[in-house]
């Protein structure tokens, strides 16, 4: 059964601050840098280019947020999916080691934008709990707890007794809580980047999307369907949603849905018996669950989507066992959104900033961390585009790689998925 696209309303839509005044870009109008994406990293790039005093403007297909930036679970998560010591291994010391920094404060970013710039979005660092579906993913974790703990991070385990209290589900043999984390309302978020961004003078058009980005002399141009931008540089920020504007930028990462599913607000009992400290969590199976609850008591559910653009009905049915089974207090709660968006993944799960020529830099696949890194990923992109080679960057700067055989990722993801839900299975079930 096909329920909808992913265009299918929000929960973070219906409950969203205004969105800021974009209007359609219309005549040619020349800036320092054009950002092509509205969503966290070109907002977040805006809005440090207009801090550092370039003349900046914005231009996004449909309003900003509309993506995944408004449309995923809300969860601050700092980090990468790799441990700090697997990328000392994998980048050599040093390297690893500025890279596993500036990765777990991404969270102290965030945070940081939102005090600064007065954000309303509903913004609570409550701690993420990374929850341990089996043995060996308690173990794996807890080996990344104690990595953290000696570069100074408050990191704790939890065993089952003390991990079912705090989320109110017996599921999880284990885990651990790192206090970087939080949750914030993600639209609200987006469109707060961007008032910021306004109002320090960067420009911000909505309904324009970049139809042709084309070298003139020494600027570029980007042509919208009633207007350019010429800049010297320009940032690309499309990430999930990325088009064949750029050749083979779009090939170099996998689009994937992200689904979710809000119950209705719970009765204060039952509220009370789930995440009582306001914890977001996300666990450790290789198709994850995660969840939270938002400020009116609403239970958010989110797991992996079809790898197209439809909510496929079957997917909105796992979830929704998936929940039921967690939490069965809420059995007789209806859930009141669907809604999905696309996640952008990348082949070494890390993401992927590029020099695609001089002047322009591209900032994409965020592998399901999107509110931390592409905020982080807009800054460095903004430091790139000023600085260029210059910028103290700690993220590697790579070669563009498009993935070979990339016209046959909806067979190749789907098999992915469903191998990963088979292993999921015998973990729990074998340990």
């Amino acid at each position: 059964m096909t329920v909808a696209d992913d265009s299918a309303p929000s929960l973070w839509a219906a409950t969203a601050a205004p969105p800021p005044e974009a209007p359609r870009l219309e005549g040619e109008t020349r800036v320092d840098v054009a950002v092509i994406g509205g969503g966290y990293t070109g907002l977040s790039a805006a809005l440090h280019l207009a801090e550092a005093g370039a003349k900046v403007a914005v231009l996004e297909a449909r309003e900003p947020g509309w993506g995944a930036s408004g449309r995923n679970g809300g969860q601050v998560i700092p980090g990468l999916k790799y441990d700090p010591d697997e990328l000392a291994v994998r980048m050599g010391p040093v390297a690893g080691e500025r890279l596993a920094v500036a990765a777990g404060g991404s969270a102290d970013l965030v945070f940081d934008l939102v005090h600064r710039h007065a954000i309303e979005c509903e913004a609570e660092r409550s701690g993420w709990i990374h929850a341990c579906h089996s043995p060996v993913a308690l173990r794996r974790a807890e080996r990344r707890a104690a990595q953290w703990q000696r570069r100074g991070v408050a990191i704790r385990g939890l065993d089952r007794k003390g991990i079912a209290e705090l989320l109110g589900t017996s599921e999880y043999v284990g885990g651990v809580l790192d206090p970087r984390g939080g949750k914030l309302q993600p639209l609200s978020y987006a469109r707060g980047l961007a008032r910021a961004a306004i109002a320090l003078g960067a420009r911000l058009h909505a309904r324009s999307p970049a139809r042709s980005l084309t070298r003139t002399g020494r600027d570029w141009r980007v042509a919208t369907d009633a207007g350019a931008l010429l800049a010297a540089k320009v940032i690309l920020a499309t990430n999930a949603y990325t088009d064949d504007l750029w050749p083979g930028l779009k090939r170099s990462v996998f689009p994937l849905q992200s689904l979710q599913i809000a119950t209705a607000p719970l009765g204060e009992n039952v509220r009370r018996s789930i995440l009582p400290k306001g914890h977001v969590v996300s666990d450790t199976r290789r198709l994850l669950l995660y969840f939270r609850q938002d400020g009116r008591g609403r239970l958010i559910v989110g797991g992996r989507g079809t790898a197209g653009e439809r909510i496929l009905g079957r997917h909105v049915a796992y979830v929704e066992r998936a929940m039921r089974r967690l939490f069965p207090q809420v059995a007789g709660a209806p859930s009141e959104f669907v809604w999905a968006g696309h996640v952008a993944v990348t082949i070494d799960q890390l993401p992927h900033l590029h020099d695609l020529a001089p002047g322009v830099v591209a900032a994409l696949g965020y592998n399901g961390r999107g509110v931390a890194m592409a905020t982080l990923l807009g800054k460095l992109a903004a430091e790139r585009a000023l600085k260029g080679a210059a910028a103290d960057t700690p993220f590697p700067v790579t070669a563009l790689r498009p993935v070979p055989l990339h016209a046959l990722r909806l067979p190749f993801m789907a098999a992915v998925m469903q191998y990963y839900r088979l292993r999921d299975t015998l973990d729990v079930r074998f340990g």
